[in-house]
């Protein structure tokens, strides 16, 4: 695979735009390539001149070049320090010096410039582009790195204060009376527990290199990220001193001071007065403390040092320093794959241009703060003995395999298995098809019947079973389009499901249903009993209760994370507005207003098993007034779920936009209940009423849909009517799109005008139309992940914050 290919996938997704733009610069260097091509083409060399530029060529692709100079002593391109050459030898040419960089300062920002010192020979003009958009890039990259780099740090000392507070509390917790008691055992263990940091960090730090500690002195917060709190101190030294003697006396000191700590801290605990500046944030959200809140309940948030608390605490900073880690190890990528980049491109220019630059440009990022800095490095070796004392109890092992979770591998057993499911449902699709026109099942008198009772509870599966192969499509372009769904949903990290695995169940699913159709697809009665076999009958419910069963296994089988995932999200779903909603909550509760006819459909269950004659296939439900009140119930659920969300947001982001979103799901609701009531109780006034309601809120969801979710329709966007930036490479694929959005949103006119079919039973006709719908839905996913990557893009937003258990007093702070 070329570096290229290599590069934009090993990209962090949400920082695409701040990382070198390596096509744009090769595009520069074919510009350069083409007009030496054409210009040799044109003025073709002397054998002499031909001779010479071979014999440079070969010199500076050898290494002969680089030999030659250092047995002379020069040091060609070697940044701003170098100074060029004087001709007259036959490889000056090559060697003759082609840059100088130079770092300007600049509003109190330093950036870097080359200058081309052969801008005048033909062609120049090009070299002189490449230089300054590499410059450009350069400059962006590095500003990007350092601000990011600036972000960790003061994140590490926030975790630092954390880690105070953590050790102090949990000392207290292990000696709850305060007197501490230095005798025997105690002693001891006490003594281990204040001084585990301190011993790691200080071994850390002598096994870094003297001349790196000397000529890269950087106040760490994470340095202090130990029981005593504090950090080492960096001795000044007078400016008549050689550099030889400061860097012996400043490494003779740090060896002091390392060692005078952790003597000291072998011999006393961590202060305990820390506990009395701090108070436990309350970030676990209940419906009891949201109600709490809602009332002005007074927050019980001062400390209770007991086993429970302890726990908690240590999983949310657990939870912290696994984030905050990954953001460092992201940030190590950044760096080096730019750094790599800058380097590849430096070897295209030389090796068209026949010029020695790269080694001048590669020096300056070397020495840059993109090149030199090491400050990540050492926040990731603080952060590991950190985390790896204090939450893995010294199992390095065990640590590591947490801070850094082992890539997915695709099973084969997962492939074969989706292989082997999809065939079963193919072939039962055709043997249902053969059987069903080979036997004349439909021209029976019993199939409406069949189509009254059991068609409904098989439709179920099917519902369900294609919203999840459109989640699998969904997965599957997502993945190669590089929309972070993974991040965006929250996964946690390693747990994501690939579409093949979504896949599995799907077809799982749906060969148990169609095994099941085919082993009660009989259309008449026992003609002595007058009824039909229970145990066939009984072939759905028992099939719905092993899915439920299997949804809801606590055990560590069949995606268990995904499950647990799915199924807290549904809970906060069915008791908004009593959570802070998150992006999972309302995309679920966006599928579920897709679903509508399936949540019927579970209604149907209910009453044909629990108060049918299902021996007999009878049933009175669509007269029953409690069934037909809750049709109503049902349907509107999940846009009132909806609804309550857009109102706590509105409550707690004071955004007017959620405003609106409930005023569309409110007419929505309103549409919902009068196509309800026009399908139980026909007249033209239930019609009318249905029929403007629906067109009103099918109109606004629509432009929501198109101009809000998806982000399209801006007429002075680049891409006119779409958005400047878009994954997809064809700009029809998001017209057909908007079009199919807008032909499905309007299916809902088949339940107004009564469309007839001969062929076709009402119930297969509603069917269809609420698979129109789940289609519509998974178009819509697609197109709603991606403008919510692009938001996280054009925001830098790559990480989500992570909720730490104490807040401290600011004031106390800055007394100190």
């Amino acid at each position: 695979m070329k570096f290229g290919k290599q590069f934009a996938a090993q990209m962090v997704p949400e920082w695409q735009q701040a990382y070198m733009d390596y096509e744009f610069l090769k595009s520069l260097l074919k510009q350069i390539d083409t007009f030496n091509k054409a210009h040799a083409r044109n003025h073709p060399v002397t054998d002499s001149a031909q001779l010479r530029r071979t014999l440079s060529l070969y010199r500076a692709f050898s290494g002969l070049t680089l030999r030659h100079s250092h047995s002379h002593g020069h040091s060609h391109g070697h940044g701003h320090n170098s100074h060029p050459t004087s001709p007259g030898s036959p490889q000056d040419a090559v060697e003759e010096q082609a840059i100088l960089v130079n770092a300007v300062s600049r509003d109190g920002t330093r950036k870097y410039r080359t200058t081309f010192l052969m801008a005048d020979e033909e062609g120049g003009e090009y070299e002189l582009v490449y230089f300054r958009s590499l410059d450009r890039e350069f400059n962006k990259v590095e500003k990007f790195y350092k601000s990011k780099v600036e972000e960790v740090v003061k994140e590490a000392s926030v975790l630092n204060k954390q880690m105070d507070a953590l050790i102090a509390f949990r000392i207290k917790v292990e000696n709850p009376k305060g007197v501490w008691d230095f005798s025997g055992d105690r002693s001891e263990e006490i003594s281990k527990l204040a001084t585990d940091i301190a011993v790691s960090t200080a071994a850390l730090s002598s096994s870094t290199p003297s001349g790196v500690r000397a000529s890269r002195r950087v106040h760490i917060a994470m340095d202090s990220i130990e029981e005593g709190g504090s950090s080492h101190k960096e001795s000044h030294k007078p400016e008549s001193e050689s550099k030889e003697e400061k860097d012996g006396k400043e490494e003779k000191n740090t060896k002091d001071e390392e060692g005078k700590e952790t003597k000291m801290k072998a011999n006393r605990p961590p202060p305990l007065e820390l506990l009395d500046r701090v108070t436990m944030n309350t970030t676990q959200e209940t419906p009891i403390s949201t109600i709490k809140g809602l009332f002005n309940f007074p927050k019980n948030s001062e400390l209770q040092f007991n086993r429970e608390n302890l726990n908690k605490i240590e999983n949310q900073l657990k939870r912290a320093f696994v984030v905050f880690y990954h953001k460092l190890r992201l940030l190590k990528s950044f760096s080096f794959l730019n750094t790599l980049a800058f380097s590849k491109i430096m070897k295209k220019y030389d090796k068209i241009t026949s010029r020695n630059a790269g080694k001048s440009y590669m020096k300056m990022v070397d020495s840059s703060y993109l090149g030199s800095s090491d400050e990540v490095s050492k926040l990731m070796e603080r952060v590991e003995a950190a985390f790896i004392k204090h939450f893995c109890n010294a199992n390095r092992t065990k640590g590591m395999n947490i801070l850094r979770p082992k890539a997915k591998k695709e099973r084969h057993r997962i492939t074969f298995s989706v292989g082997f499911f999809a065939g079963c449902t193919v072939a039962l699709i055709v043997a249902l098809a053969f059987v069903t026109r080979a036997r004349h099942l439909l021209d029976r008198e019993g199939s409406t019947q069949y189509m009254e009772t059991m068609f409904p509870l098989y439709s179920l599966f099917g519902f369900v079973v294609l919203h999840l192969l459109m989640y699998a499509a969904n997965i599957y372009f997502w993945r190669r389009y590089q929309v972070n769904y993974s991040f965006i949903f929250g996964f946690k990290q390693g747990t994501e499901l690939a579409y093949r695995e979504v896949l599995f169940p799907s077809f799982a699913v749906a060969t148990l249903a169609l095994a099941c159709v085919l082993s009660n697809l009989d259309m008449e009665m026992d003609p002595v009993t007058k009824s039909y076999q229970a145990v066939t009958e009984l072939l759905p419910l028992v099939l719905l209760l092993v899915v439920i069963a299997v949804f809801l296994c606590p055990l560590n089988i069949l995606y268990r994370s995904s499950r647990l995932f799915c199924i807290k999200t549904l809970y906060h779903c069915i008791c908004a507005p009593l959570y802070t909603v998150v992006f999972p909550d309302f995309f679920l509760a966006d599928q579920l207003t897709s679903q509508v006819q399936a949540l019927r459909s579970l209604e149907f269950y209910i009453c044909y098993y629990g108060w049918g004659d299902y021996k007999h296939r009878r049933d009175t439900c669509r007269t029953n007034t409690v069934f037909n009140t809750f049709s109503f119930i049902i349907a509107v659920i999940p846009y009132l779920s909806r609804l309550l969300q857009c109102l706590r947001r509105l409550f707690e982001e004071k955004d007017t936009m959620q405003g609106y979103n409930g005023v569309k799901y409110f007419l929505t609701i309103v549409a919902v209940c009068l196509r309800t009531a026009y399908s139980l109780n026909k007249g033209i006034t239930w019609k009318v009423l249905a029929a403007v309601f629906s067109a009103v809120a099918a109109i606004i969801c629509t432009y929501w849909d198109l101009a809000i979710d998806w982000g399209l329709l801006q007429r002075h966007s680049k891409n006119r009517w779409l958005r400047d930036k878009l994954l997809v490479g064809h700009n029809s694929v998001y017209f057909v799109a908007m079009f199919l959005n807008v032909l499905l949103r309007f299916a809902w006119l088949q339940t107004v005008l009564d469309f007839k079919f001969s062929n076709l039973h009402t119930e297969g006709l509603i069917t269809i139309v609420a698979s129109l719908e789940i289609i519509r839905r998974g178009i819509w996913n697609f197109f709603r992940l991606e403008n919510e990557h692009l938001n996280n893009v054009g925001r830098y937003r790559a990480f989500k914050s992570v909720p730490l258990p104490f807040n401290y007093d600011e004031d106390d702070d800055k007394d100190d």
